[in-house]
């Protein structure tokens, strides 16, 4: 009686410890803390369990996005998802807008992921025109 008490006990601590394990892969909650107080709004859900379910790793959109934020270049989450997605470095172009916005050079979104995905270094090519 008493090993069957002790293998059960053990058997719902290790769920336990599965479950987090799995809560916390799903919901990087520290990521999710960053975003917040960096001013950046995530929904915990549909931001973060989404971008996992879609196979984006969310450290590569939320870092950017917390960039941008901070240099008042708003980029939107589902564009960065979409850049990824296609292939393209979201790091490198998010870059790129914060260099063109400081040079006063008028550079959107969508012309700077095209030249990402074109193969060209996005952000290079803002510092050379600078």
């Amino acid at each position: 009686m008493e090993e069957v008490t002790l293998f059960s006990g053990l058997l719902v601590i290790g769920l336990v410890i599965l479950a987090l394990a799995l809560f916390l892969y799903f919901i990087p909650v520290r990521l999710w803390l960053t975003a917040f107080f960096s001013g950046v709004r995530l929904n915990l859900v549909r931001d973060l369990v989404g971008m996992r379910l879609r196979n984006v790793p969310p450290a590569v959109i939320v870092k950017p996005l917390i960039t941008a934020h901070k240099a008042g270049i708003l980029v939107d989450t589902a564009k960065l998802e979409a850049h990824y997605l296609a292939g393209g470095n979201v790091q490198k172009v998010v870059n790129a807008l914060i260099s063109a916005d400081k040079a006063n050079i008028d550079l959107t979104f969508e012309r700077a992921t095209a030249i990402d995905l074109a193969g060209r270094d996005v952000f290079e090519a803002v510092q050379v025109s600078v």
